[in-house]
């Protein structure tokens, strides 16, 4: 391909201006990172959209501010937009988050929650064209449009989803080209809720967006969570935390379909290595024979309890290998 002929493509303002090096946020769970990305350090892309979605308390909301907390540890711009007003500065500063560093809006309808989102994105680009924009939108599922919002008597109206759907859809259109060009990552958090009626097939539906919003999602994350079995207790039977499954239900940066653990600790966050040593088990980097797992590269052979600390304890030669896959050996 001649080169003269793309610049003057480029020169006449026919060719758009983007990124070919992708960047990506971790998600502060490397298992999690691995079943977006397919690489242990890296997470959820910058450039497209990621959806979070799930029943009530299964860890959607944690996942998006420990994406908000790793990207304030590498130097980006950092914002959430609340339409359920239940962001706490004290539980986010626990988690990691700075908030004095975090931009932070609450609108009352879908389409002013977008319009936030784009004129921020327009603000920081004015001054500074190049750091990333991590945004959450928490959560797209409790925002009710502004015809929801105007009229009287909404709920009852049999169109109510319709409606929030061709609003989400003209929303997404509009911020949707911003994304790449502006190396923002937008994080949807929403809601799955159950059809009444449904005999055949699967109940759940998306609380907002429905198709419209799906076409734009780069990566699409269901949480799953029992509230009864999954549920993590002390040694006096008080619940601590919660465990469960991140299913990757669509994927435009890596193989769709897969699927890793997350624990949840209530007073510590996201366990970073949960689900982690079944990752590396299916990647072929250890071998199991009942209890016992062997380092394919080096013979060192270690029990699942111990597998967290020593790959942390960098004197441990024999987990070398491991530590560069998940970017912790001393070397790199």
């Amino acid at each position: 391909m001649d080169n003269a002929v793309l610049n003057r493509l480029k020169n006449a303002g026919l060719l758009s201006e983007h990124t070919t090096d992708m960047g990506f946020v971790s998600t502060g769970s490397y298992a999690l990172n691995k079943v977006i990305s397919g690489d242990y350090t890296k997470g959820i892309p910058i450039g497209m959209i990621t959806q979070f979605h799930g029943e009530a308390s299964t860890a959607k909301t944690v996942f998006a501010t420990h994406i908000l907390k790793e990207a304030q540890a590498e130097g980006y711009y950092t914002m959430l937009v609340d339409s359920e007003n239940a962001y706490n500065p004290e539980f986010a500063r626990s988690l990691g988050i700075d908030p004095e560093k975090l931009i932070y809006a609450a609108p009352e309808t879908l389409e002013d929650c977008f319009q936030v989102i784009e004129d921020t994105i327009v603000a920081i680009r004015e001054t500074d064209k190049d750091t990333p924009i991590v945004v959450a939108y928490d959560s797209i599922a409790v925002s009710p449009s502004k015809a929801e919002y105007e009229a009287e008597n909404y709920e009852g109206n049999n169109m109510q989803g319709a409606v929030r759907a061709k609003s989400t859809g003209a929303c997404l259109r509009k911020i949707n080209p911003l994304m790449r060009k502006h190396k923002v990552a937008l994080i949807v958090i929403n809601q799955i809720r159950n059809k009444v009626g449904v005999m055949y097939g699967s109940p759940d539906t998306m609380a907002a967006g429905g198709k419209s919003l799906e076409y734009y999602l780069g990566v699409n994350l269901k949480t799953i969570s029992n509230k009864t079995s999954d549920l993590i207790r002390d040694e006096h039977k008080n619940v601590k935390g919660i465990k469960g499954t991140v299913r990757n239900t669509k994927n435009k940066v890596s193989v769709p379909f897969r699927e890793c653990e997350f624990e949840l600790m209530y007073n510590e966050g996201l366990n970073q290595f949960a689900g982690t040593l079944k990752q590396v088990e299916a990647d072929g980097l250890v071998n199991r024979n009942g209890a016992w797992y062997t380092v394919k590269e080096t013979g060192k052979k270690f029990q699942s309890k111990e597998f967290n600390e020593l790959l942390l304890d960098q004197s441990e030669e024999g987990f070398e290998p491991l530590r560069k896959f998940f970017g912790l050996s001393a070397c790199n």
